[in-house]
């Protein structure tokens, strides 16, 4: 008896599987970012109104007025660019996501392509990803026409851009986990008690070594995402004796949280295509 060999055309077969996941992926992509350019006014208010206030208060207004160190600005504004693009990706994944699968029924169409779930669900995870980190990088041109006294580290720049990606990929896993698990009557409450405590532990605020003696609060922050952007961004980009979490650490820690995220939103997909 003779072993059966594998098929000479199994090779050629995936390689065309890759083509069209590929070729399919980018044609999502292609549309999503169609749509975002034809109404890209309202999607820069939306994502910078509040950020903006929050430099402004906080780096110019409490400085102006004495209540708060002029440092302070160096260190807030590559926590907020941290948060802005936390939140934004978060909010671009997990919406479109209800919307999707709970009342437009967009998703279905796309559900029919010729490729894996998963591939659908990647694009999301990646559009999202994408909003996210423009509205963290619209701050930046902002941050210095407002705020005295900022200056960043030239070569730290292209290590802070790594830390965005990272942080808007992460962030968009979050989002997909909420838009999938959660049922459309609930996502209100469950933005509010989830998008509050993210923005409040991510050491957008504060340093994280900052917190060495109110050790269960530093400890909670430990396990936000958004925490290790805000640190890696301020370990690259500033020249100053504030301690920061070294930057090896901030991006081990936020790809095995992404890789976690995505993971489980990718389960939550299935499941909710499913169904």
């Amino acid at each position: 008896m003779t072993a059966t060999a594998a098929p000479e055309h199994a090779p050629q077969r995936e390689t065309s599987d890759l083509r069209t996941a590929t070729r399919v992926f980018g044609s999502l992509l292609s549309r999503d970012f169609y749509v975002i350019g034809q109404d890209f006014s309202t999607f820069l208010v939306k994502t910078l109104l509040q950020p903006f206030a929050m430099l402004f208060i906080f780096g110019v207004v409490l400085v102006e007025l004495g209540f708060v160190a002029p440092e302070f600005a160096q260190l807030l504004f590559p926590g907020v660019i941290a948060l802005n693009t936390f939140i934004g990706a978060l909010q671009s994944t997990a919406m479109p996501m209800v919307m999707d699968f709970s009342f437009t029924k967009e998703i279905e169409d796309r559900l029919l392509a010729p490729v894996s779930g998963n591939v659908v669900a990647l694009e999301k995870v990646v559009f999202g990803a994408f909003r996210g980190l423009l509205s963290g990088l619209a701050m930046v041109p902002i941050g210095f026409l407002i705020m005295d006294g900022v200056s960043w580290e030239v070569s730290g720049l292209l290590p802070g851009l790594m830390v965005l990606v990272l942080c808007a990929l992460s962030a968009s896993g979050v989002g997909m986990i909420i838009g999938t698990f959660v049922p459309p009557q609930k996502i209100d409450i469950v933005f509010t008690s989830t998008i509050t405590p993210l923005m409040f532990t991510g050491a957008t605020w504060f340093p994280w070594h900052g917190l060495d003696d109110l050790l269960w609060f530093q400890i909670v922050c430990g396990f936000n995402p958004l925490t290790y952007a805000s640190e890696g961004l301020r370990d690259v980009l500033l020249d100053s004796p504030i301690q920061s979490i070294p930057l090896w650490v901030d991006v081990l820690a936020i790809v095995g949280m992404t890789t976690a995220l995505i993971v489980a939103g990718l389960v939550g997909f299935r499941k909710r295509a499913v169904s």
